[in-house]
């Protein structure tokens, strides 16, 4: 069966029966192609369905988030490992994404707050992973954003934009306990000097030459812009160069790219997914604001992604979908649609979200790929970057070559979270079993 083939779309009801079926998407998609790889190709696509509605399963591990764990095991199956390690385990591989010394910049909305904001507790469960390198994490973690003037760790803005007012200021995280803001993440649930914040708001304005290596600021590249800061624990990060040790660079900086999916404005983007994410990391008061808004959107994110810093993973959060809104307000403004899709092709991952995650839950044609408002701008994005000889660099973790809008050019996996769920109950019991029977003998 084709999800959409012409003008024939699956309705919201049809929807919700397919999303959560767990159904191998082979079934269902006729230009899927799955085989074994003993390597990781770049266009693959890793999507996750059925996260449960409370998705810390405590057998699993403190802060084990149930969508998270099975993204990665379903990457790991697929030899895109998450640990860079030569350890012998699923996660491992020599050719992983986070090494035990990187330092994890993890890129999140922060410029709204209820449901327009990344979800934090897929953000938790990152960062529990990552802590949990089975060499000894000794980097650093440090969630980053830049609102443009408008953003808050703490969920508690009241105004979104000029045309935007929340009820209230107080904090509305997306979080099963909407309390649990970006701030409670870092300094309670973690309270670890491996895992700190910067919101870059303050420092939006700042603009610093190549030789300086001390102010907080932001540097000019070509018509885009970058972030340059000290994090908590004091190291320098340059983001286009890397981290400053006084004597030159050192290149074990990883960006990890995670936007929440949303309708974003009529006549403009149209939606938010990982490559309008790269808005919250430069400056918009570099000057360029009204080229972005939005005749030059493909080429500014396809520059940031290609010429500034290549996420080693994007992670599209789809838990909730504001398919209304772009603030994730009021409610029925937004779809819980339980799910998570990742990639290191931010084209081909915006593609697919826009497709077949965002498009059918209302069947609104704004939403849909093939729209000029998103055609537009992804195909420009696809071609700065490939005209940039595309994103393959394996020592740092990337192994896309070029990126593509192209369903026949997309390998997608996916898995139930519950039946990821069940098989690592299952090894926990088998596990036990074994011991015990080693204790017998």
């Amino acid at each position: 069966m084709n999800i959409l083939k012409d003008k024939q779309v699956l309705n919201r009801r049809d929807f919700l029966k397919w999303a959560g079926s767990g159904l191998a998407f082979s079934a269902l998609h006729p230009f899927q192609s799955i085989s074994q790889a003993e390597s990781p190709a770049g266009n693959d696509l890793f999507w996750v369905k059925e996260i449960p509605y409370h998705p810390f399963v405590g057998k699993l591990g403190l802060n084990a988030h149930a969508g998270v764990d099975c993204l990665l095991h379903l990457m790991a199956r697929k030899w895109l490992k998450f640990y860079r390690s030569e350890l012998p385990s699923e996660l491992c591989g020599p050719s992983g994404l986070i090494g035990p010394t990187d330092v994890v910049l993890l890129k999140v909305n922060a410029q709204w707050k209820y449901r327009g904001c990344t979800n934090i507790d897929l953000v938790r469960g990152l960062i529990q992973r990552i802590l949990d390198h089975p060499d000894g994490f000794i980097g650093e973690i440090v969630v980053f954003e830049n609102g443009q003037g408008r953003g808050s760790f703490y969920c508690d803005r009241m105004f979104g934009n000029k045309k935007t007012i929340y009820p209230d200021d107080r904090v509305h995280a997306n979080a099963e306990n909407e309390n649990h803001n970006y701030i409670y993440l870092v300094n309670e649930v973690f309270d670890d000097p491996r895992v700190s914040s910067y919101l870059l708001d303050p420092i939006r304005t700042t603009f610093i030459d190549d030789s300086d290596h001390i102010t907080d600021g932001y540097r000019i590249f070509q018509n885009v812009s970058y972030p340059c800061f000290t994090t908590a624990s004091g190291r320098r990060i340059e983001l286009r160069e890397g981290i400053w040790n006084g004597d030159g660079y050192s290149d074990n900086l990883k960006l990890i790219n995670i936007p929440v999916l949303k309708h974003h404005d009529k006549n403009g983007s149209e939606i938010t997914a990982a490559l309008k994410h790269f808005y919250g990391i430069l400056s918009m008061a570099d000057g360029q604001s009204k080229f972005r808004h939005y005749s030059g959107l493909g080429e500014t994110c396809g520059k940031m992604v290609a010429s500034v810093r290549t996420p080693v993973l994007n992670i599209i959060d789809a838990i909730w979908v504001s398919h209304l809104s772009l603030t994730g307000y009021p409610q029925e403004t937004t779809f819980r649609a339980n799910q998570l899709l990742a990639s290191q092709d931010p084209v081909a991952l915006d593609y697919w979200a826009a497709k077949y995650i965002m498009y059918p839950i209302d069947s609104n044609e704004r939403h849909h790929p093939d729209f000029p408002g998103i055609d537009h701008w992804l195909s420009e994005a696809r071609d700065v970057i490939n005209r940039n000889e595309g994103l393959y660099r394996p020592e740092q973790g990337v192994f896309i070559d070029k990126t593509t809008k192209n369903e026949w050019e997309m390998n997608v996996y996916d898995q139930s979270t519950p039946l990821f769920i069940r098989e690592k109950l299952e090894e926990i019991k088998e596990h036990a079993w074994s011991k015990r029977r080693e204790i017998i003998k």
